[in-house]
């Protein structure tokens, strides 16, 4: 749908270029500056895993010692990039009618020495493992969606309690226990405040089931689509019900089949029932499966100004953005590559994976805008992706191979990897005696 033959490594460095500017002044060192820039370049290559060695050595480095000082002792202001990729994404996909998504990811991980890491559900999973978990908000408009803003999750007694882990994890000190939904909700506070153009809210069950959750947001008159678990008790003017009862009381001509969004298998379509509450700004829309009729979900609608049915159905839908964000932000910016333990090591490796996610998102909004300009040969394929742009960005701007640098870095990681060798097994000589 884009026209590609104009999609040439010039270009897309050039909006690479556009897409660090916004951030560069958070870096005030030079060196520190063209070395974040170096850093997204490599998020964004072909990479298999971008950690901070193979980060390093595709910026050319000889060791991967600055890249990780990035990551740990060099001196910028992570917050401040977060608020330059929120106004960046603003200026390319803003809409007064946009949807902020909340929603957790987790991360898995190995040892018990990274920040917020317990043995905790996370549903990326599937299961309680040990991970770290992110609580994140995504920004979605009909131009594109992205990832906003991001917090570590930090349970309470084994992280907050702790204060020598703590210390030792680099938490800032006097953090306290914030809960997931208060999480969400300090992000969308600063959405607000920096005028992020925005008309909805919506987030799966973990957070529609919190009530101060939805009642900060009744007193900012935000309008909401939040899933609620099917046990949720509602007053109507027959009385109070669970989700589940009200659900089965509502009349075979009540539900209307109708399409969420378009999944990557077509539409996604549901039989969909709204009903009343004696709250007239209050609805319990109500989600059927129709291959499967006894799968129901439930999502409590706030509307301060009346929405329709169909408007109602396209934010819960809206819901499915941010799991796409995740699965991009994984498979192509590294999102989930680090190797950092502390905790500003994961904000800012967050924070990076995050500009270049952004990067992409504004690329193929620009690449759709200019395909319905007119005319285009390649009209009748389907509309360039993300994970598309990502791939062409790795082959069109890719250097030559300097085979010096790369048998270099083979060396480097054997003489590390045998330094490890030798330290593990001295550390089991001892463990032995």
């Amino acid at each position: 749908m884009a026209r590609l033959k104009h999609l040439g490594g010039t270009r897309l460095r050039a909006g690479l270029d556009e897409a660090f500017a916004r951030v560069a002044a958070r870096f005030k060192r030079r060196e520190v500056r063209l070395r974040a820039r170096s850093c997204v370049q490599g998020l964004l290559s072909g990479l298999e895993r971008k950690t901070s060695w193979s980060l390093a050595e595709h910026a050319g480095e000889a060791t991967p010692h600055g890249m990780q000082r990035l990551f740990s002792t060099a001196t910028w202001d992570v917050d401040g990039v977060r608020d330059d990729i929120r106004g960046y994404l603003s200026d390319h996909l803003g809409e007064l009618d946009g949807v902020l998504v909340g929603d957790d990811t987790g991360f898995e991980k190995k040892g018990s020495g990274s920040a917020g890491v317990q043995r905790q559900y996370t549903g990326t999973a599937g299961k309680i493992t040990n991970c770290q978990i992110g609580v994140f908000l995504g920004y979605a408009t009909r131009r594109g969606r992205a990832i906003v803003d991001r917090e570590l999750y930090l349970p309470r007694q084994s992280w907050i309690e702790d204060e020598p882990r703590c210390e030792k994890a680099k938490v800032p000190a006097h953090t306290v226990f914030a809960t997931k939904p208060q999480l969400l909700q300090a992000m969308i506070e600063r959405a607000i405040t920096a005028d992020l153009p925005f008309a909805w809210v919506t987030a799966d069950e973990a957070y529609g089931d919190n009530g101060p959750l939805r009642r900060f947001l009744e007193a900012r008159h935000i309008a909401y689509v939040l899933a609620v678990a099917r046990s949720h008790h509602l007053t109507t003017a027959a009385g109070i019900f669970r989700a589940d009862v009200i659900a089965g009381k509502v009349p075979a001509a009540g539900w209307q089949r109708l399409s969420s969004s378009n999944g990557a298998k077509g539409e996604r379509l549901y039989d969909w029932a709204l009903v009343a509450t004696i709250s007239p700004i209050h609805h319990l829309l109500i989600r059927r499966s129709i291959s499967k009729p006894d799968e129901l979900a439930f999502f409590l609608c706030h509307t301060p100004i009346p929405a329709s049915l169909n408007r109602l159905v396209m934010v819960a839908g809206t819901r499915w953005s941010i799991e796409e964000c995740f699965q991009t932000g994984k498979n192509e910016t590294g999102l989930d590559h680090y190797q950092v333990r502390s905790h500003p090591g994961w904000y800012r490796h967050i924070t990076l994976a995050m500009l270049a996610l952004a990067y992409l998102t504004v690329t193929r909004a620009t690449l759709k805008d200019e395909s319905n300009t007119g005319p285009d040969p390649d009209d009748h394929l389907i509309a360039i992706s993300s994970n598309e742009i990502r791939r062409l960005f790795a082959l069109l701007t890719q250097s030559a191979p300097n085979h010096d640098h790369i048998h270099h870095w083979s060396r480097w990681r054997r003489r590390h990897q045998t330094r490890a060798r030798r330290s593990h097994y001295q550390r089991q000589q001892l463990r032995d005696l």
